[in-house]
């Protein structure tokens, strides 16, 4: 986002921070099942609520989120930050990002025994394991329809591939994430695929 962008960003919302904070807070509090979850979290906030990114923006951060070293959250929320407002909104949204697991982990290991003991957070956690797995889903069935209306063979090639590689023949899933990165390398780099 250009610097013109952002000021416009800023001067359309008076309330820029504190609403990168907010958002940012929540979507770390209720993002369970790891770094796949987040981006149809990120998806709804910033590209259909705020209109701050769009979708390949989005699929971009996750991507380069995913790609570097430490918690996906957090590092997506840095460069979102970052990319929204320099270095005091990649400071928002990293603060924001590691309140709610800091506190609901502060809150857990006063208590630990008492929540390892009990039957009824077994059976929420599991719920919750059951709501990232559909939110997963969507995300990947969102991504296949958008490939598909495109006409554009090669990442469904690639996206079928992966799965047979990995589901049936047991692949690595880090070897695959190599082998498809050299395959976006050599034939995904025409501009019919920026898009």
């Amino acid at each position: 986002m250009s610097n013109e962008e952002m000021k416009s960003v800023e001067a359309a919302c008076p309330n820029f921070y504190w609403k990168l904070f907010q958002s940012t807070f929540l979507i770390s509090a209720f993002t369970v099942g790891g770094g796949f979850v987040i981006i149809p979290l990120l998806r709804a906030k910033y590209v259909d609520e705020y209109g701050w990114l769009n979708d390949k923006d989005t699929l971009n951060l996750v991507s380069i989120a995913q790609s570097m070293p430490g918690v996906v959250a957090v590092n997506a929320s840095i460069i979102l930050g970052y990319r929204m407002a320099g270095i005091a909104g990649a400071l928002t949204a990293l603060s924001a990002t590691i309140l709610p697991p800091l506190i609901t982990l502060s809150i857990i290991s006063c208590a630990y025994d008492w929540f390892a003991a009990n039957p009824y957070v077994r059976y929420a956690l599991k719920g919750m394991q059951c709501g990232a797995t559909a939110l997963i889903v969507n995300v990947a069935i969102d991504l296949l329809k958008k490939q598909w209306q495109k006409k554009l063979l090669w990442p469904l090639a690639i996206i079928a591939g992966t799965f047979v590689a990995n589901f049936f023949f047991d692949i690595n899933i880090m070897l695959l994430v190599v082998i498809d990165g050299l395959l976006g390398l050599m034939f995904l780099r025409g501009a019919e695929y920026g898009k």
